[in-house]
Formats: structure tokens, sequence, C-alpha cells
């Protein structure tokens, strides 16, 4: 390998590892504004051509359907205990379209209760990643 190559593969490597990390601050700004009930700082994350499909099955197509829902649900959701997001995996698409997984926990006294969300991410010109396809799927323990 060339030094040049070399060069070239590092600066992707390093490019791709603070992607992974913009992806990650992105979960953990879903995990920090669910806890929060702070609708408009999730609502921040979202490209402006989202789509969100709920754990249970309703479908929000376009930023305006997911703000009058979350801006409906978020700040009066009640639930016991507390809810953890990690990014479980992600792959790059395209350089600027990612698939990640995401694993869910709702811990609460009686138990955990598990979620496996799906958001496709897409990086904006200015660097930032927004979620812009999203599929949240609960997970059954039968």
């Amino acid at each position: 390998m060339t030094t040049e190559t070399a060069d070239t593969a590092e600066t992707a490597d390093t490019a791709e590892a603070a992607d992974i990390k913009a992806i990650a601050d992105v979960v953990a700004t879903v995990e920090r504004t669910q806890r929060a009930k702070d609708a408009e700082g999730f609502l921040a994350l979202f490209h402006p051509d989202a789509l969100w499909t709920t754990a249970h099955g309703k479908v929000l197509i376009g930023f305006d359907a997911i703000a009058e829902f979350t801006r409906a649900v978020l700040p009066a959701a009640t639930w016991d205990g507390e809810v953890t997001y990690e990014v479980a995996h992600a792959q790059f698409l395209r350089p600027d379209v990612a698939a990640v997984k995401v694993r869910q926990v709702y811990h609460s006294p009686s138990g955990d209760t598990e979620g496996a969300p799906l958001y496709v991410m897409t990086k904006q010109d200015d660097g930032r990643w927004l979620l812009h396809a999203c599929q949240n799927t609960e997970v059954r323990a039968d």
C-alpha cells in the first residue's frame, strides 16, 4: 500500500468514525428528549420529509404529521422507570445514508421491555445526521 493510499484509507476511517459518533449522539438525544418529554428537542432530529411508524403501527408521513403526533402524545406520556437507547448496529448504505438498529429498553419495577427501532438517517450538507425513515417495533417476550 502506498503512503497516499494509506492516508486516504486513514482519512476515510476517521470520517466514518466521526459519522458513527454523530449518529450515536442523535440516538442519545432521542433518549434524552424522550425522558424529558421534550417534543421540540425530539422534533429537531427529523428531516423535513421524514416518515415515522410508531411501535403500534401508526404511520406518520412528513414532518407536520410527526410533529402533530409528538406534540400531542409526548408531553402527556407516562411510564414507570426510564428508557434507554443505544446503537446496536450502524450500516452505511451510502456515505450520507445509514441504517441504524437501536436497542430500546424500558426499565420498570415490573421488569424490562424492549423495542427494536430501525432508523434510516441521512447526512445533511451541514454535516448533521437526521432521522429520515424510522420504524419503531415492540419486541414481544413470547
